[in-house]
């Protein structure tokens, strides 16, 4: 009798375990089709973002042409007396963060004066920043100021370089003052339009030398 019995016990897990191993199977095909589901139905939602976020970026880039081209013809219409009065108002900045923003350079220098203009130039063919960038103030006082103060400041976690800016001279090569080649880029980052003091507020411009 107590043979039987353990026989019994013995036998009862087992068929429970066959039962609970026959409805295993049944539900991995459910969970399966869950899955392809919901992946499909996420297909589309991702392909719309995608495709919206590419539009942006093209009409981003097309005002950023237009107005690098108007820039561009401002500067070029500019008298040679202008030209050198904006350059002696002006500093060149070295050794840039590549994600920096004309607006994060201009609160770095607010305190030397006015910032008119911040100009963060582009490589023409790739696009991606050179890793300098001009800043143009209302008065000279803030150029000496900027340069003897944050010369060697800590920007971005970078130690940037404070020069003045120099005009550049028509048919004067870098072999005749023995410096820095002409910067004839045509591409900008960004614009930060400030108010001088008359209220004028800065455009922007590319068409700068280093020195």
């Amino acid at each position: 009798m107590s043979e039987e019995v353990s026989l019994a016990a013995q036998q009862q897990p087992q068929g429970e375990e066959q039962n609970r191993n026959e409805q295993v199977p049944q539900s991995e095909p459910q969970e399966s089709a869950a899955n392809n589901n919901n992946q499909e139905s996420n297909a589309p939602k991702h392909d719309q973002d995608v495709q919206m976020r590419m539009e942006e970026m093209e009409k981003e880039a097309a005002k950023l042409r237009e107005l690098n081209s108007k820039l561009n013809t401002e500067v070029d219409n500019a008298t040679s007396e202008e030209k050198k009065d904006i350059d002696s108002r002006s500093i060149y900045v070295g050794n840039v963060d590549y994600g920096a923003t004309p607006l994060e350079l201009q609160q770095h220098f607010s305190g030397c004066g006015v910032v008119n203009r911040v100009t963060i130039p582009l490589n023409k063919f790739s696009g991606s920043p050179k890793g300098f960038a001009y800043l143009e103030f209302g008065d000279i006082d803030a150029v000496n100021k900027a340069i003897a103060t944050l010369d060697g400041s800590t920007f971005r976690d970078r130690e940037i370089k404070v020069l003045s800016k120099r005009t550049n001279v028509p048919g004067l090569s870098s072999s005749n003052r023995g410096q820095r080649g002409f910067f004839r880029g045509r591409g900008f980052r960004g614009s930060f339009r400030g108010r001088g003091p008359r209220g004028r507020g800065f455009r922007g411009a590319s068409r700068f030398t280093p020195y």
